[in-house]
């Protein structure tokens, strides 16, 4: 299984989201930095759950990386956006 598929299942099983867009981008980070040359290394998510309504900013940042958790460790870049 990929890591965008697992990106995908764990955060639609914590947060049952409304919208969840979850885009690699590691083919523009080809020869940079954190590039394993796994084409698994960089990736920009965009969630939107109920659940993170009464979540601060960094708060709903700690539930994601908590969520994903070893997961993160394989990833070299994870931008996220983040609301209810």
């Amino acid at each position: 299984m990929n890591v965008k598929t697992k990106l995908e299942e764990r955060l639609t099983a914590a947060f049952a989201p409304h919208l969840l867009e979850v885009v690699n981008e590691s083919h523009l980070h080809g020869g940079h930095a954190g590039d394993d040359g796994s084409g698994e290394s960089h990736f920009q998510v965009k969630i939107r759950a109920q659940a993170f309504a009464a979540m601060g900013r960094v708060e709903r940042h700690r539930a994601v990386h908590k969520a994903l958790g070893e997961l993160t460790k394989t990833i070299h870049a994870l931008g996220l956006d983040i609301a209810a």
